[in-house]
């Protein structure tokens, strides 16, 4: 946990952001709701704990079966949340009160937790608003729709009046949290260079550990190990694979063969619960082919304009936009596209190689409040979504400013499935060289991806040491 005073001030500033949205007397009450243990077999057999990001966001308090309530008219907050029995001190010992815990993080008033029921009850039976953000797993959905009195699978329906006041999350209190999380505090982003040093030491281990004839699933055991000994585990389910093409590829069983590029996307969640994302593409064999490191050079070339563009004023789509047409530019001089670079882009012909946007946030959520809304999080009230392959996958969007914490991860792909599905359609005909693809249609993929912060003047890249990116660099690296 950070300083009480980070949590304090946090749920101070969510309050006058609250004000916006109604006169004083009428912006009701905020309910969170930390996240509980999960069963995986039995009760008593759970799933590893993860608490609820916006939770941890706004309390800190990093254990289960606790909730919350905010007054957004008076400021009062009250934390619910039962303390030990006996039959829990005998299977983990003395426990901290719940009054203490909830002083840790500046709260002064608590309750057990069936008081929540009862509280809420009476906010609601004084017609005041009763605001929460979305839910992400079902135990906290059904804890929702018992406070808000409706019965199950009621959430998100309308009445059949078409009132949904209570039966939907609230928008209000969705966008004043993304507001507040999406800038980047001090003492988060020592934590998210924290968790990139995490990051970055697991990787090394992976690409130390290519050797040809070797499982995968064993450098993904190495990699799980470095993020076990020293943070909370991995930041999502790690990606290593000869067949890069399938952008998400978590099978682990192939053996490493001479002549393949391997990607791994990986990060680490360090003990904060806050993450790291890196993406780097090796050959298998030390050395790329003239082949490869011709495709790996534009996207190494990608990766460095994306980050030189990055900084204040500029929207991340137009950086996309941007490294689309280099992308573009350096696959023309490969012979597998043709034509006007802007039309290309226009006509979204970067969408055939990289089918996916250029970044993400990236916090206390590897994609960061993505659980909130992918559109809300990631876009201003002025842009919307592109139909094209690749910029309608962007999940960063937005305006840039100082604080902003996100990815910058462009790839090529050859997929052959795409690829005959366009040729099949005719899209795109007039700029694809489709008998060129051909010759790539066993190439795999290359992705090359560093967690970017934007600061007052530009941007850097996060973690203490920037693993090998050059093609040179990456083999002088395999070989060392």
């Amino acid at each position: 946990m950070f300083n009480k005073s980070v949590y304090t001030a946090r749920r101070q500033r969510l309050i006058e952001l609250m004000a916006r949205t109604a006169p004083q007397g009428s912006r009701g009450i905020g309910i969170f709701i930390g996240n509980g243990e999960a069963a995986a077999q039995y009760r008593d057999n759970a799933y590893k704990f993860r608490q609820d990001s916006s939770w941890l966001y706004f309390f800190g308090i990093d254990a289960p079966g606790y909730a919350a309530v905010m007054d957004f008219d008076s400021g009062d907050v009250k934390i619910y949340a039962d303390d030990v029995e006996i039959g829990d001190i005998i299977w983990m010992g003395p426990q901290p009160s719940v009054a203490s815990i909830a002083e840790g993080a500046g709260v002064h008033v608590t309750a057990p937790f069936s008081a929540l029921k009862e509280d809420v009850g009476k906010a609601r039976s004084q017609h005041r608003k009763c605001h929460y953000l979305p839910l992400s797993r079902w135990y906290n959905t059904m804890l929702i729709e018992t406070l808000m009195g409706l019965g199950p699978g009621d959430l998100g329906k309308a009445k059949e009046d078409g009132a949904t006041e209570g039966r939907a999350p609230s928008l209000e209190l969705t966008k004043a949290v993304i507001e507040l999380r999406l800038i980047k505090e001090d003492c988060e982003i020592a934590e998210m260079d924290d968790a990139g040093a995490l990051g970055q030491e697991m990787h090394t281990v992976a690409r130390n550990s290519i050797k040809i004839g070797t499982i995968e699933q064993e450098i993904v055991g190495k990699m799980d190990g470095v993020t076990l000994s020293k943070g909370w585990g991995v930041s999502f389910p790690t990606i290593l694979t000869q067949h890069g093409e399938t952008l998400h590829n978590h099978l682990h069983d192939k053996v490493i063969e001479p002549g393949k590029l391997m990607v791994i996307d990986a990060g680490a969640e360090n003990n904060s619960h806050y993450a790291s994302d890196f993406t780097r593409t090796y050959p298998t064999s030390g050395k790329f082919t003239q082949k490869q490191r011709d495709v790996y050079q534009i996207v190494c070339d990608c990766n460095e304009y994306a980050f030189k563009l990055t900084k204040p004023g500029i929207a991340y789509r137009d950086v996309h936009l941007a490294v689309s047409k280099l992308m573009l530019e350096g696959l023309s001089q490969l012979g597998l596209v043709h034509g006007n670079l802007d039309d290309m882009v226009a006509e979204g012909v970067a969408g055939m190689f990289q089918p996916h946007g250029l970044g993400h946030n990236i916090g206390l959520d590897v994609h960061d409040m993505e659980d909130l809304g992918e559109d809300l999080v990631g876009y201003d009230p002025d842009q919307r979504r592109s139909p094209q392959l690749g910029l309608g996958n962007l999940r960063m969007a937005r305006v840039l400013k100082p604080g902003h914490f996100i990815s910058d991860e462009p790839g090529i792909y050859f997929i052959p499935a795409l690829i005959e599905k366009w040729k099949s359609e005719g899209t795109c005909k007039d700029f694809l060289n489709f008998d060129k693809l051909k010759e790539y249609y066993d190439f795999g993929g290359i992705r090359l991806e560093d967690d970017v912060l934007v600061t007052i003047d530009g941007a850097r890249h996060t973690g203490p040491n920037r693993l090998p990116i050059q093609p040179d660099d990456v083999e002088t690296a395999m070989q060392g």
